[in-house]
């Protein structure tokens, strides 16, 4: 910006403050007070009319300016113009203060007040110079005051005008941000919950097969069995930098925005346990009670990813342990139960991770809560009871 352009720009700010300030219509008012008496004191001296006509159109000239220092804007638009309109009718006289505080007057009128107030007050000066009077001063001062008493009341509403347009394109601008963070949160939680429920659920059965066979191979080469142990290790390590990567998104994402579309559901759940049997070497059972309905695809979808997540676990935490996954169908719920006999939840609070903290948030997007922990008689237990349709929230 120019040296120019800084000063001008430094000059408005520095008038707007002023003009913003409490003390200013005050100030001003009694100025211009000032003003108008001394004028009117002159042409009374100057013009010979008597000392008691000299002190009314003294009078008058203070009622054309003071209010704007004691009343509130409206009230003292509607005194000022009053008095300004009794000048110039039946005494034909207006001081070049009283002009201004009537334009003053109506141009914080239109900005902060009534605009149709403010049009009325300017339509007497109309009047008046459409009339029209044989007093040549007077007739100069009402088409003056004519002209820009509606100029100023138009300018008054057009700088409010731009200050709510540009109030409202702030709010406008506040409200898109934050409808995208939102959404940007949304969809980091969504990535970050199928990365923790599809992509590491795989690249977990690979590090326990890698495992496995290795130690289930009779005669395998040496190098063979090395092999295999690289491919478990490079697994385990993939898990560990996405478990960093989950936690670089879940830091950004707080809010549960689940995507509820039909992904895989319970009519896959037997490959499922298929792939789950393979990759432990171990039981697997699915028990059915009632007779199977068909659910609202996001209630299917979190009944899959939590089975899904609750065998992952049992993998982990208890290798070698049977599971049991039960669902019992009623009208309008579905109870699953995934339960291994393994040793339960352990002593010592494991490392955090985001296996159960996924699993309630599948069962929270559909309305439903999560119960886990020690099962009757040894192992562990995952619990809920989910709606055939997924509840909606406001």
């Amino acid at each position: 910006m120019s040296a120019a352009g800084q000063w001008r720009s430094r000059w408005a700010e520095t008038v707007g403050r002023i003009a913003a300030a409490r003390q200013t219509p005050a100030v001003t008012g009694t100025l211009l007070g000032l003003g108008a008496a001394a004028e009117s004191i002159a042409r009374a001296a100057g013009s010979g009319v008597s000392a008691q006509f000299g002190l009314v159109l003294c009078l008058l000239a203070l009622c054309t300016t003071l209010p704007l220092a004691f009343l509130r804007p409206a009230a003292a638009a509607v005194a000022v113009c009053g008095a300004s309109v009794l000048s110039l009718a039946p005494f034909h006289t207006l001081t070049a203060a009283g002009t201004c505080a009537t334009l003053i007057l109506l141009y914080r009128l239109g900005r902060g007040g009534s605009h149709l107030l403010a049009a009325a007050l300017a339509m007497p000066f109309l009047a008046l110079a459409l009339v029209g009077t044989a007093h040549a001063q007077t007739t100069i001062l009402t088409v003056v005051l004519a002209s820009l008493a509606p100029a100023a009341a138009w300018a008054g509403a057009a700088q409010r005008s731009g200050s709510e347009a540009l109030a409202h394109t702030a709010a406008q601008q506040v409200i898109i941000g934050t409808l995208l963070e939102h959404t940007a949160r949304g969809e980091r939680a969504r990535i970050a919950r199928e990365l923790h429920d599809v992509v590491a659920h795989h690249i977990s059965m690979i590090a326990v097969q890698a495992e496995t066979a290795r130690l289930t191979t009779a005669g395998m080469p040496a190098a063979g069995a090395q092999r295999l142990s690289s491919i478990g290790d490079t697994a385990r390590s993939a898990l560990t930098e996405m478990r960093r990567l989950l936690g670089v998104l879940r830091e950004d994402a707080q809010a549960d925005t689940a995507d509820r579309q039909p992904q895989p559901g319970l009519r896959q759940l037997n490959e499922l346990l298929d792939q789950a049997r393979v990759a432990s070497g171990a039981g697997t059972r699915l028990i059915v009670c009632g007779p199977a309905e068909m659910l609202d695809p996001g209630v299917e979808l979190a009944a899959y990813r939590i089975i899904q997540e609750a065998l992952t676990n049992a993998r982990r935490h208890a290798p070698g342990s049977a599971v049991d996954v039960e669902l019992h169908y009623t009208d309008d719920t579905v109870r699953l139960r995934i339960r291994d006999n393994g040793p339960g939840p352990p002593s010592v609070a494991p490392t955090v991770g985001y296996g159960l903290l996924g699993m309630r948030e599948r069962a929270a997007a559909v309305g439903a809560e999560l119960s886990t922990g020690p099962a009757a008689g040894g192992g562990f237990l995952v619990e809920t009871v989910l709606p055939a349709k997924a509840e909606v929230t406001g």
